[in-house]
């Protein structure tokens, strides 16, 4: 395990108020203490003002630093936070002095990935962090807070505990086969393993959910042509995104845009007019289109007011999940079949389009209250997965069987997946995909 000095910035580059530089390490007091006039060690956790010089002694900034001594830091070893003014000079002549005193760049995440090598966090918090930085919605930044707080962790932990629970009983009655007290019952251990599978189940069955409100859930607008789908885009994102014109077919392609509904966070997708077209042009943006409407976790289909639905738009009501928007309300004209009405010009409808939106598409978060600790990336349910079919093939051994043996390999199984879910066993590969996409100071 890597524990020499890195240095990198921790806030972003550019014209701004402050910077803020970390340095962290086995000799990053020593490093910190060639730049900083005055260096004192000995008062940490105290935000101390001072001159930053390079190594020849010019002064660079002046500006405050803190000392965090390990463990008691944010990565478990010796770090100095720098804070100078802002800019790309000050902040790039400080981070290159450090670098002339020993401390080198750090690695994208490093600071993190020390920080789960050093014990302070685990690897489902370490996630958290990430999550917590890249939220766009608030909905998403009480999910991260809370994994980062331990939620999930915990409810890992108490799985794991469970299991190696499970794993001791099938190991005495593996070691100690003649003792007086008998075998441990195989009703006991299959209560102890079909606990854990529903408490497994129940996690991976939040599973995704927990993903579309990390990722944004895809909101598609399909209709025919010049039925208001790009002005609703327009009106629902808040900005003008799509072209909007008089002409039928005027979106080929689509056109994305991230916004949040109450709270919670959603990816509207403008899609190219459904119809039969003679076009090659028009045809390919009708491919586009389709496949957006496979992938949608929700399609707004725009029906213009007083117009009913046709067979094919009725189609796509029975088939995907969908939700009938009654578009150009201001037009009058009624609404037979359902739908809400809305009109981009006027903004009828669009607050209760919202609410309709997010209640269809979280539903489950939301009768939740959002608390549940679920599954939030892809790697997490792989794991957990792995550890219920490990789960599944304890059970069917205890039930043919009986082999002691073979059931506690299997509960073996699901422990080492929960391991490495949460990062107890050292998995390089799994480090680097999971720290790989953090900014360099995180």
């Amino acid at each position: 395990m890597l524990s020499d000095p890195i240095a990198a910035l921790a806030t972003p580059p550019g014209r701004s108020a402050l910077a803020v530089i970390r340095v962290s390490g086995a000799g990053a007091l020593e490093a910190a203490a060639r730049v900083i006039e005055g260096f004192r060690a000995d008062r940490p956790r105290e935000a101390l003002l001072a001159t930053f010089r390079d190594a020849a002694g010019e002064a660079i900034d002046r500006g405050l630093y803190t000392v965090f001594p390990g463990p008691a830091s944010y990565t478990g070893e010796d770090l100095v936070e720098l804070s100078c003014h802002g800019g790309l000079l000050a902040p790039a002549r400080i981070l290159s002095a450090l670098h002339d005193a020993g401390a080198r760049s750090a690695a994208p995440g490093e600071f993190t990935r020390r920080a789960v090598l050093n014990g302070k966090l685990d690897l489902v918090q370490a996630e958290a962090v990430g999550d917590l930085i890249d939220a766009t919605a608030p909905a998403q930044a009480r999910a991260a807070l809370r994994q980062l707080d331990g939620g999930l962790s915990r409810r890992l932990g108490e799985l794991r505990r469970l299991l190696v629970e499970t794993e001791g009983l099938l190991a005495y009655d593996i070691d100690f086969p003649g003792e007086d007290d008998g075998p441990i019952p195989a009703a006991r251990i299959a209560a102890q393993l079909a606990e854990v599978t529903n408490r497994v189940e129940r996690l991976l069955s939040m599973a995704p959910s927990a993903e579309r409100l990390r990722e944004g859930a895809l909101l598609v607008l399909a209709g025919r042509p010049n039925a208001g789908k790009s002005s609703l885009f327009n009106s629902l994102l808040g900005a003008d995104r799509a072209l909007v014109t008089e002409f039928p077919g005027t979106t080929r392609d689509a056109v994305e845009g991230h916004t949040d509904f109450l709270g919670w966070p959603v990816k509207l997708a403008d899609t190219a007019g459904l119809w039969a077209a003679a076009n090659p042009i028009d045809r390919l943006g009708i491919q586009v289109s389709r496949r957006y409407l496979a992938a949608a976790d929700l399609v707004l289909l725009c029906v213009e007011t007083g117009r009913a639905p046709s067979t094919d738009e009725l189609a796509i009501l029975a088939e995907r999940p969908a939700l009938l928007v009654r578009t150009k309300a201001d037009l009058g004209g009624g609404t037979e079949g359902g739908g809400i009405a809305v009109s981009s010009v006027s903004g009828q409808g669009l607050a209760e389009l919202r609410r309709a939106i997010a209640e269809r598409v979280f539903a489950d978060r939301m009768a939740l209250a959002d608390l549940e600790p679920a599954l939030g990336r892809a790697r997490h349910r792989t794991a957990l997965a792995r550890a219920g079919e490990a789960l599944a093939d304890a059970h069917e051994q205890l039930t043919t069987s009986a082999d002691a043996v073979l059931v506690a390999h299997h509960v073996r199984e699901a422990t080492a997946a929960l391991d490495e879910l949460v990062g107890v066993v050292d998995v390089e590969e799994v480090l680097d995909r999971v720290f790989g996409s953090f900014c360099v100071g995180k």
